[in-house]
């Protein structure tokens, strides 16, 4: 095996880190695999390249670091103002890459697609070089099943050093961190059955009406962390390691639009029968389910997404007006977070006059950063954004408000995206606005997300399992049959 000595490079760091980063390096830089679970807003990007300099002056020829295709750009960033490294790029174009694997390169950035894409290529590069791998944003391979998660797995042997990162380490359902911690260490920890880990750590509709499964259900969730701590590094906003200002977050409710009202009641019967007749699926996270749920969230959330004649103000969009002006009157910023493209791309031209952005997952790379930087510098002074699109990566703490306009069922799209305001320097209050429209499904995904933040918070080691038990609530099950009226 050949290795890479090359004393022209410069290692050192340009800023030096916080306390609390530093022993985050300290221990994970020696481990043969570790993951980086720090809070998001909390500065994981300099514990990994504060990692990657040290390997490159020790064991380790070369450093790869894979994140999401969004991501590539900010990672470059970073990179660009913490060193004086300069690493490559793999995309999806696989002669440029040729290039890239036959040079002496020291650091490499590329995203996900591009390491299935090339992982025969890769595998062989593996092989000619000490290679560590920092995957940001882990959560995307947490589904086993998929071929881009397999793929990581069948190259994690090869790597001589291994690091994952994400602030959401159980993105949704407590058995999310399994495939992430699977690529660390081939099932050590967590055991090598996915299946069998999932039914002991499954958030199911059953924990409302079964005591023992319950407690099964507990346990087998407050044991993750003690399993994986040894190789894990953890902390929160409420650690005690960093000052924050404070986040507030306000729950609004508003009442149903008249013919609004009338259109959710047509579609909440219609679901109401399916589920009567057998359809229980209705009450899981199937893909069918969740399509049928969004049709509820879709009329709850502004009706004209489901029908075009749908021309009055709807419940929730009265008071985003509200909102809005008051804090644009009172000369601050405000991200407005709807999972509908079709809302960001009317609320934005609605409030253009008031200096409004959008950023979709349908702009390309060149409209998206112009979007951020005319609101981080000021040009812009609303910023209206998917979660998809905007959770992560971004710090936009030139705005102190986020509202939610409406909200989907995965926990991980709710915090990362609140969180692009409330993490390091940011200098003011935060406040979040969560809209609800009363006796509707967004009280159920109110509730269902508490659920799962509660059940993460015990998975990641957050909180003790005697202070889980005062906050549990498994009431969404029953709550999702009380709005569709099924007995």
């Amino acid at each position: 095996m050949s290795v890479i000595y090359d004393e022209i490079f410069d290692y050192s760091t340009k800023f030096d880190a916080f306390k609390y980063q530093t022993e985050a390096v300290d221990a994970i830089k020696d481990l043969e695999y570790g993951a980086i679970f720090h809070e998001q807003g909390l500065g994981k990007t300099k514990i990994a390249i504060d990692i990657l300099l040290y390997w490159l002056q020790s064991s380790i020829d070369t450093v790869i670091i894979v994140t999401k295709k969004t991501l590539v750009f900010n990672w470059l960033s970073e990179i660009k103002n913490h060193t004086s490294l300069r690493p490559d790029i793999l995309t999806s174009r696989k002669g440029d890459n040729f290039f890239v694997f036959n040079s002496p390169t020291r650091l490499i950035v590329t995203n996900f697609e591009t390491i299935s894409g090339e992982k025969e290529r890769i595998k062989l590069f593996l092989q000619t070089r000490n290679v560590g791998i920092i995957i940001d944003e882990s959560t995307k391979i947490k589904n086993p099943d998929s071929k881009l998660t397999k793929d990581f797995f069948e190259l994690s042997p090869y790597f001589k050093r291994r690091v994952i990162m994400t602030g959401t380490p159980v993105a949704n359902r407590p058995y999310d961190i399994w495939a992430q911690i699977f690529f660390l260490d081939q099932g050590k920890s967590l055991g090598e059955d996915f299946n069998e880990f999932k039914t002991q750590c499954d958030l199911s509709n059953d924990l409302g009406y079964n005591e023992s499964r319950v407690a099964y259900f507990e346990n087998s969730v407050s044991s993750i962390f003690d399993k994986i701590r040894s190789f894990s590094v953890r902390e929160t906003k409420n650690s005690g390691i960093i000052t924050l200002p404070s986040k507030y977050v306000h729950t609004i409710a508003v009442p149903f639009e008249e013919r609004q009202h009338q259109m959710y009641d047509t579609v909440r019967k219609e679901m109401q029968i399916s589920v009567v007749k057998g359809d229980s699926t209705i009450l899981d996270e199937s893909p069918e389910a969740i399509k049928r749920l969004l049709r509820l969230v879709q009329i709850a959330s502004n009706p004209s997404l489901l029908d075009d004649s749908y021309d009055a103000i709807s419940a929730k969009e009265a008071k985003l007006d509200e909102l809005i002006h008051s804090i644009v009157e009172n000369k601050e910023s405000v991200i407005v977070w709807s999972i509908f493209t079709d809302n960001i791309d009317r609320l934005s031209k609605k409030y253009k006059s008031l200096r409004s952005v959008k950023i979709t997952g349908k702009m390309n790379m060149e409209s998206r950063n112009h979007s951020v930087n005319a609101f981080k510098s000021g040009d812009a002074q609303i910023l209206f954004a998917t979660p998809q699109s905007a959770k992560e990566g971004l710090t936009l703490t030139n705005a102190n408000h986020a509202i939610f306009y409406d909200r989907g069922f995965n926990l991980d799209d709710y915090l990362q995206a609140q969180d692009r305001i409330h993490r390091l320097s940011q200098k003011k209050d935060c406040h979040i606005y969560n809209l609800i429209v009363e006796n509707s499904i967004d009280e159920w995904i109110d509730v269902l997300l508490y659920a799962k933040q509660q059940a993460a918070f015990l998975a990641q080691g957050d909180t003790t399992i005697s202070e889980y038990h005062k906050k549990a609530d498994y009431s969404f099950a029953q709550l999702i049959r009380n709005i569709l009226n099924i007995e």
